[in-house]
C-alpha cells in the first residue's frame, strides 16, 4: 500500500528553513522561493516543520498554515511530508489536518517530555498513527528507543520508517537487523553521518544542507549508491567544516548557520526565534569562509 511512498524516502529526505521578518512573521513569500529551490533542485521528498524548520518555535495555527502552504506550493512536485509533535492528542490533531490538506505523509518529532519510557514511547507513536491513514516516520533522537520497540511500533501498518537521528552506529546496525526493509531507514543527523549510515543500513539522509548547496549533498548521495566511498568521504571533508559550525553549542547553531549561510548568498535574512540565536561575528566569518571556500560566494562578500 506504501510501497512508492517508502521508495521516494530513498535519498535525500529535506528540511526547509521557516523564513521570519523583521516582526518575526513567517515570510510566505520568501518561504515560496526556499521551496522553489529545493524543487528546481530535484529534491523528492519535504519535510515542512522539521527541525530545521523550527518546528518547536512555531504555534499549532502556524504549524498548521506552513503545512498547508506548502501542500498547494509544491502542486504534487514532490512529496510532502509533515512535522507533527508535542502531546499525543495534538500530535494527532496535527497529522489529521495534514491529511486533510493534502500531505503525503507525517514525520513524528520525538515528544519533548522531560520523563520517557520506552513502553510509553510505543503507545505515543502508536496513538499518533492511528489519528491518521497517511504512513508515519519516526523521528528517534532518544537512546531510551530500542530496538526492540521499534520493532513493536512497526506493527502498525502505517508506521513505514525511522529517521534514526542517535549517532550511535552499533544500536542503528542492530535495529536494521532486527526489523530489516518492512521499514525505511534514513540518517537524521544529515551529511556528517550519511556515509556511516548508509553502510549500516540506511537508504536515505535527511538535509538541511540542501537549502545552502544541494548540489553538494546529490553527489554525495549518488556515491554512496555507486558504494563510491572514497568520492563520498572526499565530498564528506568538504561538507564538514559547515557541519561541524551547525554543531557548535550542542548543535544549538543546527539553524542559524544554515540560516546565515542563506543570508549571505542573498537568499533570506537570518532572523530566528527564541529559545535559539542568530550567529555571533566571528562565527559568521566561519560561515562565509566555508562558502567562498566551496566558490558559491566571492572572497571579501559579507
Amino acid at each position: 500500500m506504501y510501497q512508492a511512498f517508502m521508495e521516494s524516502l530513498k535519498g535525500i529526505n529535506s528540511i526547509p528553513v521557516t523564513p521570519f521578518d523583521a516582526e518575526g512573521r513567517i515570510d510566505y513569500p520568501v518561504f515560496a522561493e526556499v521551496l522553489e529551490h529545493l524543487i528546481a533542485c530535484g529534491i523528492p521528498t519535504i519535510y515542512p516543520c522539521g527541525n530545521t524548520g523550527e518546528f518547536y518555535s512555531l504555534t499549532l495555527d502556524e504549524a498548521k498554515e506552513l503545512v498547508s502552504f506548502t501542500v498547494r506550493q509544491i502542486g504534487g512536485r514532490a512529496k510532502v511530508i509533515a512535522g507533527v509533535g508535542y502531546d499525543a492528542r495534538t500530535a494527532g490533531e496535527l497529522a489529521l489536518h495534514a491529511e486533510q490538506e493534502g500531505a503525503d505523509g507525517i514525520m513524528v518529532h520525538q515528544p519533548v517530555h522531560p520523563f520517557l519510557l520506552d513502553r510509553g514511547l510505543v503507545a505515543y507513536y502508536q496513538l499518533v498513527a492511528r489519528s491518521t491513514r497517511l504512513p508515519l516516520i519516526l523521528y528517534v533522537r532518544s537512546e531510551n528507543v530500542t530496538a526492540e520497540a521499534l520493532r513493536e511500533v512497526s506493527g502498525e501498518p502505517n508506521i513505514i520508517g525511522v529517521k534514526y537521528a542517535i549517532n550511535h552506529l552499533p544500536s542503528f546496525a542492530k535495529a536494521v537487523r532486527l526489523i530489516g526493509d518492512d521499514l525505511v531507514w534514513i540518517c537524521g543527523t544529515a551529511e556528517m553521518w550519511a556515509p556511516f549510515f548508509y553502510a549500516a543500513g540506511a537508504v536515505g539522509f535527511t538535509s538541511g544542507l540542501v537549502n545552502v548547496d544541494a548540489n553538494r549533498s546529490q553527489r554525495m548521495l549518488n556515491a554512496l549508491r555507486a558504494s563510491n566511498y572514497e568520492e563520498a568521504m572526499a565530498l564528506w571533508d568538504e561538507i564538514r567544516p559547515f557541519e561541524e559550525l551547525r554543531e557548535a553549542n550542542r548543535s544549538g547553531n543546527n539553524v542559524s548557520v544554515v540560516k546565515e549561510a542563506m543570508a549571505q548568498l542573498g537568499r533570506l535574512n537570518a532572523y530566528v526565534r527564541p529559545p535559539i540565536a542568530e550567529l555571533l561575528p566571528d562565527e559568521k566569518k566561519r560561515v562565509t569562509e566555508v562558502l567562498v571556500g566551496w566558490g558559491l560566494l566571492n572572497h571579501g562578500t559579507e
